[in-house]
């Protein structure tokens, strides 16, 4: 009777899954989406690499038979921006100009602000975060107007103090007023990352300098940043590709010669001088977004995890 009894029962061995067979789904499609991602990325070098005799003549997926860097010089120093045939150079340092102070300075207003917002707390502070946090999904579009008012009253600020001492101390000038932009529309998101990783930084540590006598910035030059280097990873690749690929307030506030490196590769693609030379529009496009995908390559594993190390507190 009792093998007849199911609970005597011997367990039916677990069926072996063969894992090489998930192995080649994944890998597979993992294969076909690299393909397909960077299929673009592929066509576009290789159009750059080509004289426009090989462009036109069709089949943009094959390999260059006259291998040739000229597009790419063109590009840089001779193609023409709208009007003025200097390449994209000065619009690219122009770029340079904008974003290391705009990353550099919001990110550590960011950091300053999730500081306080978590172990200095006071009166109101979740009121005041939490209209940060709501300035995160205020549109681009509808800032354009008090920016430029803004913007036209620091102008006239600048131009009062270079008639009284010769110097306009930056205010007007088109760089720095989108630096002033670009801090200002992502401090709300800096200041989100900070709070969020600061709030599992252990407060007792704090409590610790606070008895020691440390004070308010000591705490958060000694303490808070040598701690902070995951953060400040995801808020710099964050910051920098926002700042350098937008194109909004570039061609909103600047204009001319101080536009940053989008508006020129926009006025180069759109140029109406002659013929459209694809491989030098190609080679321009690589060249504005090859800090961004120098920065994903460098720092781009530790983006996710920066962003994970302040998910979960305690």
């Amino acid at each position: 009777m009792s093998a007849l009894n199911p609970a005597n029962a011997a367990p039916m061995p677990a069926r072996r899954r063969s894992p090489w067979r998930s192995r080649v789904v994944i890998y597979g499609l993992l294969l076909i989406f690299a393909v397909l991602y960077l299929m673009p990325l592929v066509v576009m070098v290789m159009t750059s690499l080509k004289p426009m005799s090989e462009i036109t003549g069709g089949n943009m997926f094959a390999l260059p038979h006259d291998l040739t860097f000229e597009a790419w010089a063109k590009a840089w120093g001779t193609t023409c921006v709208g009007l003025t045939c200097a390449g994209i150079k000065g619009y690219f340092w122009n770029s340079i100009k904008m974003v290391v102070p705009a990353v550099f300075i919001s990110t550590m207003l960011g950091a300053l602000n999730g500081y306080v917002l978590t172990k200095w707390r006071f009166a109101g502070h979740r009121m005041v975060f939490g209209l940060m946090l709501f300035a995160c999904f205020i549109p681009y579009q509808s800032v354009l107007i008090p920016m430029a008012v803004i913007l036209g009253k620091l102008g006239y600020i600048g131009m009062n103090l270079k008639d009284m001492t010769g110097y306009s101390f930056g205010f007007g000038n088109a760089t720095a007023n989108l630096v002033l932009v670009h801090v200002v529309y992502g401090l709300g998101f800096t200041t989100l990352f900070f709070r969020n990783y600061y709030a599992a930084f252990p407060t007792e540590l704090i409590k610790a300098a606070q008895i020691d006598g440390a004070s308010f910035f000591q705490i958060f030059r000694r303490i808070l940043l040598p701690n902070s280097a995951p953060i400040f990873i995801v808020t710099v690749i964050y910051q920098f590709t926002n700042i350098w690929n937008d194109f909004l307030f570039g061609s909103t506030f600047a204009a001319g010669d101080n536009a940053p490196m989008t508006v020129a590769l926009n006025n180069v693609v759109n140029t109406s001088t002659g013929v459209i030379e694809y491989n030098v529009n190609m080679a321009a496009a690589i060249i504005a977004a090859a800090p961004t995908l120098f920065v994903y390559i460098v720092a781009g594993r530790y983006f996710v995890r920066g962003l994970m190390a302040g998910a979960v507190k305690g």
